[in-house]
């Protein structure tokens, strides 16, 4: 074998690995495992992965460019945090951008991916498990987003969504998915204004939907603590 072809074999494990840390990362992340604040260290996820720190350390730029986590310069990387402002800013963004992909989004949804929308709002207000609702919710509002485009609005949406997983989740856990009923109607309300092809009644459900959630998530600073 060549030096180029070891070179190239090389080269072709390390981004097989650095796709897996990365992966099984990203879910502990926005599974809860990981918190806000971990500290990610190259060498403890070579060892643990059983890779070198090539791949370890470009997982943890995968995961910096999906917003999930922070890397300061000559520091270190950790699991991003949000302080109370900057997660209100982050739904404030939120609450004008995603109307305007929805709409987008909403012509081109499929029946099939309309019908699993509605399976997804009845299995959120029939079950009372955070981590099954954090799932499903997450699932519902960018299948919501699947008729459009993957293009720059997408992706600062996803970002979005990623930085604000876990104060989503302390909420949720907070008052109980039992508690937030009006979340369950809103999605059947989107579910219905989807059905219908109307862009404008939709809009007008999901920002109200955004706003709500921000306007609770600063009544709970100490979520942010």
């Amino acid at each position: 074998m060549t030096d180029t072809s070891v070179t190239r074999d090389s080269a072709y494990r390390d981004n097989v690995a650095s796709h897996r840390i990365a992966e099984s990362l990203r879910r502990e992340i926005l599974g809860g495992t990981l918190a806000p604040g971990t500290r990610l260290r190259q060498e403890d996820l070579a060892e643990r992965f059983g890779a070198s720190r090539i791949p370890a350390r470009e997982a943890i730029r995968m995961l910096a460019a999906d917003g999930l986590v922070t890397l300061v310069a000559n520091s270190g990387a950790w699991v991003s945090r949000l302080s109370l402002e900057e997660c209100v800013e982050a739904y404030s963004i939120r609450e004008r951008l995603e109307p305007l992909l929805l709409r987008r989004s909403l012509e081109h949804l499929s029946v099939k991916q309309l019908d699993r929308l509605a399976e997804l709002a009845d299995r959120m207000e029939a079950n009372t498990d955070v981590d099954a609702f954090m799932a499903d919710d997450r699932e519902f509002h960018l299948l919501s987003y699947a008729g459009a485009a993957m293009g720059e609005l997408w992706q600062i949406i996803h970002r979005l969504w990623n930085t604000t997983q876990h104060y989503r989740r302390a909420y949720a856990t907070l008052v109980g998915v039992s508690g937030i009923g009006v979340t369950h109607l809103e999605h059947h309300l989107l579910v219905d204004c989807l059905r219908r092809g109307d862009p404008d009644d939709a809009e007008r459900v999901l920002v109200t939907h955004i706003r709500r959630t921000r306007l609770e998530l600063v009544k709970h600073p100490e979520l942010f603590a």
